[in-house]
């Protein structure tokens, strides 16, 4: 199962009672946050999350409000006694947006690795300990007045074990767990893989963080079939359509049109202009498109499960 916290719901600046978008990933004691600008530490407190083993830090892009968080954020790793690495992730550009920053975090005590997603994605296992076998990571380019990405994360699931096929293969039952986990086995000089002992993959969860973009193909696309997305939102009238394009963002309504063609399952709108006061006046724009939309709101949660 995955964990999401919404941490935030305002664009460009916090406000008393709307933090800057940021969004909390968490599965199997593992955690991504995705942005950081001003104030996240704060909002995150508020929601009851600690930030402190965050594992992957998601970068949208380097606009003030997604990122001038993070120099506090590692002060206050290191006045915690982190000693695992922090990855921090973001667009093309990483290292040299972000030298000022850590000159800014000055002395840490714990290694950080900035690190550029390939379009294929990441298999967190594999860069991470301890990440299930099945999860990835991904960017997907979105379209800001800057480079930006949103990002994917997906929990894969294996196909059901079948007990009497490992029986049949002499496999002993405390090594079946392994097997189920995705990882393969020794028995004497035979190497038994996972495929060998279950059904065909079952369908896994998928979350959708876009940050700031008009709508864009790339975005609906890497969207497919998603449990849930959380999409920028930062005007809500219709007749705002052209100033959002202008600006590099949507209004409700085209977040809605995204999420119908992508097929998601649950929309969540954030990134709220601040002269927006109350953003539930504007949610029958999205609804009237997309019945799943929700106004997301700063501390919102939810645990996406695997269907039967």
């Amino acid at each position: 199962m995955i964990d999401i916290t919404l941490l935030g719901t305002s664009a460009l600046h916090p406000l008393p009672n709307r933090a800057l978008t940021s969004a909390f990933l968490s599965c199997e004691g593992h955690s991504i946050l995705f942005d950081c600008g001003e104030g996240t530490q704060t909002a995150a407190r508020r929601a009851g999350v600690s930030l402190m083993k965050t594992d992957i830090v998601a970068i949208t892009h380097y606009h003030g409000d997604h990122i001038f968080g993070i120099p506090g954020l590692l002060q206050t790793m290191t006045s915690m006694n982190r000693t695992d690495k922090l990855y921090i992730t973001g667009p093309e550009g990483l290292s040299d947006f972000f030298e000022p920053i850590l000159k800014l975090a000055g002395g840490l005590s714990f290694e950080i690795e900035l690190t550029e997603i390939p379009s294929e994605g990441v298999m967190l296992a594999e860069m991470i300990r301890g990440w299930p076998h099945e999860s990835k990571l991904s960017a997907f380019r979105t379209k800001h007045r800057i480079i930006s990405q949103g990002y994917s994360f997906t929990l894969g699931r294996a196909g059901k074990f079948m007990p009497d096929k490992a029986k049949e293969l002499g496999i002993p039952v405390q090594l079946w767990k392994v097997l189920q986990r995705g990882e393969s086995v020794q028995i004497g000089d035979r190497m038994i893989m996972p495929q060998q002992v279950l059904g065909e993959a079952r369908k896994g969860l998928k979350f959708i963080f876009t940050g700031d973009t008009t709508e864009c193909d790339s975005l609906i696309d890497a969207a497919r079939d998603a449990d849930l997305m959380i999409c920028e939102a930062t005007f809500g009238e219709n007749e705002q359509a052209q100033l959002a394009i202008d600006r590099g963002h949507m209004i409700f309504s085209h977040a809605a049109d995204t999420a119908k063609n992508a097929g998601v399952k649950r929309l969540w709108l954030a990134h709220y202009s601040p002269r927006i006061e109350d953003p539930m006046l504007y949610l029958h724009n999205a609804t009237e498109i997309f019945a799943e939309t929700s106004c997301g709101y700063d501390g919102m949660k939810i645990t996406l499960t695997f269907e039967n």
